[in-house]
């Protein structure tokens, strides 16, 4: 039986607003905070020959892990190291030319503060990334990101909640000015996420799900357009592409062609396809990325693509099935 209190909806809707409130100040209050602290901290990173190490404990442990992936995910090198785990062993996985980030919300986590001799004697930089300016880790570190909070939003002004936020929106600042100073693109994003649907978008391209060889459906202008419609149902993607002796493409007949050709009542054996074809239809090269297919698709209201080379001659076909079943669309 479930004996907890009822809680009118009111009291839970204010609490909710009031948390995304606070922490959306502390956030803001980061602005100003952007400074020459910040860009000596991303010139540390952007000079690194090894890797930029994240380093925490508990809460600010589990916000370190989150911003060593946005790193490692946007062009910068990078990995988590658990404070505790570092003083048992795992220290020997930080070696000379990387660059350390220090989280630590009070600045003297003694499991944190323990590690910075160590760093130094690797002639490591430390950014710390602090809600005390004054604190050990913050006093010894060579850089310290302020991200200092007026109150946290829990009630008690205890539990982590706009530090931990702070925090994040931290590590995502320094992520994406690097990103920018590297000059990272949409295509390394993807590299770096082969498995999502954003790396089948971005790297995908044409040539990898377009149709080719014996399944291309074509005919030439001077074809029947009974035996142009023979190729269609043959080939059976709803086109057929109308080339000429070189393959290259003049024109496409779908089955709206069709639709619009029954109205009119045309003599299917004595109508050739170049009086029934559309001339000039939208186009594809090979090499482009899957994605611009889609964007042309939808732009024009169409739902196939014929595919071309340099010389406009006929390469593939490709419809919106296809792109459906690569996972792009």
């Amino acid at each position: 039986m479930n004996t907890a209190p009822h809680i009118p909806a009111a009291t839970l809707i204010d609490a909710g607003r009031r948390t995304l409130d606070i922490e959306a100040r502390a956030v803001q209050a980061l602005a100003g905070r952007i400074d020459e602290q910040f860009a000596s901290a991303c010139q540390l990173c952007l000079g690194a020959t090894g890797r930029v190490v994240v380093t925490g404990l508990g809460k600010s442990g589990h916000v370190g892990g989150k911003i060593a992936a946005t790193l490692a995910s946007t062009g910068t090198p990078s990995f988590f190291l658990h404070a505790t785990e570092a003083a048992h062993g795992d220290l020997g996985m930080v070696s000379r030319g990387d660059v350390v980030i220090a989280i630590s919300n009070s600045g003297e986590t003694p499991e944190v503060v323990m590690l910075l001799p160590h760093l130094k004697r690797l002639g490591l930089p430390v950014i710390a990334i602090t809600g005390g300016s004054t604190s050990t880790l913050a006093q010894a570190a060579n850089v310290n990101l302020d991200v200092s909070v007026a109150e946290e939003a829990c009630p008690h002004n205890l539990a982590p909640t706009a530090s931990t936020t702070a925090t994040l929106a931290m590590g995502d600042a320094l992520a994406i000015a690097l990103l920018e100073a590297r000059g990272f693109t949409p295509e390394d994003f993807a590299r770096s996420h082969p498995g999502g649907s954003l790396g089948r978008k971005l790297l995908l391209h044409v040539a990898d799900v377009m149709r080719s060889g014996d399944e291309l459906p074509c005919v030439g202008p001077d074809t029947a357009l009974a035996a142009g419609l023979i190729e269609m149902t043959r080939k059976r993607l709803g086109l057929t592409a109308v080339v000429d002796a070189q393959q290259r493409v003049l024109g496409v007949f779908t089955d709206g062609d069709l639709r619009r050709v029954i109205d009119r009542q045309i003599d299917l054996h004595a109508t050739t396809m170049q009086h029934v074809m559309t001339a000039n239809p939208r186009c594809i090269q090979a090499q482009a990325l899957a994605a611009e297919a889609v964007n042309l698709m939808e732009q024009h209201g169409i739902t196939a693509l014929l595919v071309v080379d340099a010389s406009q001659q006929l390469v593939g076909v490709l419809n919106i099935h296809d792109l459906l079943r690569a996972g792009v669309v």
